[in-house]
């Protein structure tokens, strides 16, 4: 983390100065009628989506929730390793480490081939494979998610908090309007002393983060649709005392009648959650009408563990719901074909644009990727930097994503559910347990989220030149790796130095040859990007901003970090920043000899060539180009920034 640029200040360096237009208790002053981005719902796709944007001082946020107080008790409690990739971006990922349980390791459960009246362990992995990112899967209760971002916007410079205890009443949008605030929203405050007011909030876009029953998914015609599974499960949080031997790992248990279960231990050391197969629902029942109760829970988990005994001593918080998958056509108010016609001006994310069963730990994961997809085209475009269209790849992005993610719940729910083959009465649809534990380890990229690859856009580059960087996979997530700076000598992740500030990044991977030649190719390049009026650094980076801004250009050398001298680099990777002109130091990288194999390696990285690697804001890699392949660089930003004036 860097700080001191524009003059020292002693305190949190987490905590940035309040704008002028804050008030003097430190709470930012929202102006009442328009905002730039209004979030209706404060659940982590509504939070991920504030805290992004408020990285942009430039930007008037407002986020309504209509619960009356932040959340205390979360439902969603599995954060996938590519979560935390995203968390260490918006700076609480640390936090996240020290008090989250990590899902090292998973056990399969059978019945006892004896007499199947009785379980057995038969299988136990790793929980995710080795080196598939540099962070764990964990459990965290998703109200402490919540209070982390919390502190990101509380700490921005807009200090933002949400208006809890308003409901949305309706939504309108001007469609002749092409700029100004085309999206008028009532508000009806439910709050004591002010109970059936109604706010009227014009808005340049809205983003509707309201669950499942989304009344701006309602409001824009978009419709949920899918089945249902009639499948029953009661999940669980339980304080207990058993002679299980794997309720500190997560467990998936197939008895033989009797149903399954799902184990998943939580932070702190003692509470679990039980995810608990209940009875086959009938083809028009709702789970609602079987009044089920927490003590029947409690007895159909004693029946599936048998002869496990499980004496619950306290329920900290229980539910039961039913198994099914949906999903919106679009996550946008754009008709059919009117694509790149037609602005997108109001948007849905997470439960309110796919819903699905959580034993898979999907729900909250893939919700916050949605939005931080989103926050920072909105912010690119909002800013004046972005052309328009980038708002079109929201929805064409996250709802093939979402596609992928139905079709694999709707498998492992359904093999989840299904008896054990073997069972007295299993039909047709039972399933060898061991036939579960593949499909398990097979998913495994997929359920710690890094398997999300986006198709060829205007902001997804052809894979022509993936032969120089086979390891940085084009559409896919930025994969880590540890490297030394050469400033400090400093042992880092490389993928770390990319924080959710809405800055693209280029990872410069040199050739063989010294970089400070004069004719070597980080040269050249560097030279390109500082002077050439075809370089994307000089044709779209804001005036009177710093150099990298925009962006952020970082140098990686096959050289020991003993054997350059950091003063023979180029200029652009030793810029001069901020009101003072400060040396930025931290932007060249050398190979760590000591651990293994270096990035290179790890990656795939063409140690001839060396390569340009394009990253997104949101952390995805958007090309990989040759060092000198200036023209295709120059067009890659071209097809969708605007050029300053």
């Amino acid at each position: 983390m860097q700080f001191h640029l524009n003059g020292f200040r002693t305190g949190d360096p987490a905590i940035a100065e309040p704008l002028l237009s804050s008030k003097d208790d430190g709470h930012a002053v929202t102006p009442s009628g328009e905002v730039d981005v209004l979030i209706v719902g404060s659940g982590p796709a509504g939070l991920t989506l504030a805290a992004q944007l408020c990285a942009f001082p430039g930007i008037t946020t407002r986020i309504v929730e209509q619960r009356d107080r932040p959340l205390t008790l979360g439902q969603a409690d599995g954060i996938a390793c590519r979560t935390m990739e995203m968390f260490n971006a918006f700076g609480f990922a640390d936090r996240v480490l020290r008090e989250a349980y990590f899902v090292n390791e998973t056990t399969f459960w059978k019945p006892d081939d004896a007499g199947l009246k009785t379980i057995v362990r038969h299988g136990r992995i790793e929980d995710t494979e080795d080196g598939l990112s540099e962070f764990p899967h964990v459990i965290l209760n998703q109200a402490r998610v919540h209070d982390f971002y919390l502190d990101v916007m509380r700490n921005a410079p807009q200090r933002l908090e949400p208006d809890y205890a308003r409901r949305l009443l309706d939504l309108e949008i001007d469609p002749s309007a092409t700029s100004g605030y085309p999206v008028t929203v009532r508000l009806e405050r439910l709050d004591g002393g002010h109970e059936g007011e109604v706010e009227t909030v014009k808005a340049r876009y809205v983003v509707g983060c309201d669950g499942a029953r989304s009344a701006v998914r309602k409001a824009i015609g978009r419709e949920l649709k899918g089945d249902s599974a009639n499948q029953a499960w009661g999940v669980m949080d339980v304080l207990a005392v058993t002679d299980f031997p794997d309720i500190r790992l997560k467990a998936a248990i197939h008895s033989a009648n009797e149903g399954n279960i799902l184990i998943i231990p939580r932070e702190g050391g003692y509470l679990v959650r039980l995810y608990i197969e209940l009875d086959k629902l009938k083809a028009d029942e709702r789970v609602s009408n079987r009044a089920i109760t927490a003590d029947q829970l409690v007895a159909a988990a004693k029946r599936i563990l048998h002869p496990y005994t499980l004496d619950v001593k306290e329920i900290a918080w229980w539910s039961v719901y039913e198994i099914g998958q949906r999903l919106t056509d679009k996550f946008d108010d754009v008709p059919d074909g009117h694509a790149g016609q037609q602005q997108p001006r109001v948007f849905i994310a997470g439960d309110a644009c796919h819903t699905h069963s959580p034993k898979a730990g999907q729900g909250m994961n893939v919700s916050m990727q949605d939005t931080f997809n989103l926050g920072w085209k909105l912010a690119a475009v909002l800013r004046g930097i972005g052309q328009p269209e980038l708002l079109d790849t929201y929805s064409a992005e996250r709802q093939a994503i979402a596609k992928e993610l139905i079709d694999f719940d709707r498998e492992f729910a359904k093999m989840f559910s299904a008896p054990p083959k073997g069972a007295a009465g299993a039909g047709a649809d039972a399933v060898d347990p061991q036939e579960f534990q593949r499909y398990f380890v097979k998913q495994g990229r997929f359920t710690a989220g890094t398997a999300t690859r986006y198709r060829p856009s205007i902001i997804q580059g052809e894979p022509t030149h993936q032969h120089l960087a086979e390891g940085f996979t084009i559409g896919m997530r930025f994969h880590s790796a540890p490297v030394v700076r050469l400033a400090d000598a400093k042992l880092v992740q490389l993928g770390h130095v990319a924080e959710a500030d809405g800055r693209f990044r280029l990872y410069a991977f040199a050739g063989r040859e010294d970089p400070a030649a004069p004719t070597s190719a980080i040269r050249s390049l560097c030279d390109f990007l500082a002077r050439s009026p075809q370089s994307p650094m000089r044709r779209f980076t804001p005036a009177g901003t710093d150099v990298d801004a925009l962006i952020d250009l970082r140098a990686i050398f096959q050289q020991g970090h003993r054997t350059l001298s950091l003063d023979a680099m180029p200029d652009l990777l030793r810029p001069a920043k901020g009101r003072h002109g400060l040396i930025d130091y931290e932007k060249m990288f050398c190979p760590d000899l000591k651990n293994g194999p270096d990035i290179f390696d790890l990656r795939g990285v063409d140690r001839e060539s060396g390569c340009v690697v394009v990253v997104r804001p949101d952390q995805y890699v958007a090309h990989v180009l040759p060092l000198d392949a200036y023209d295709a660089l120059a067009a890659y930003f071209e097809g969708f920034m605007v050029a300053r004036g």
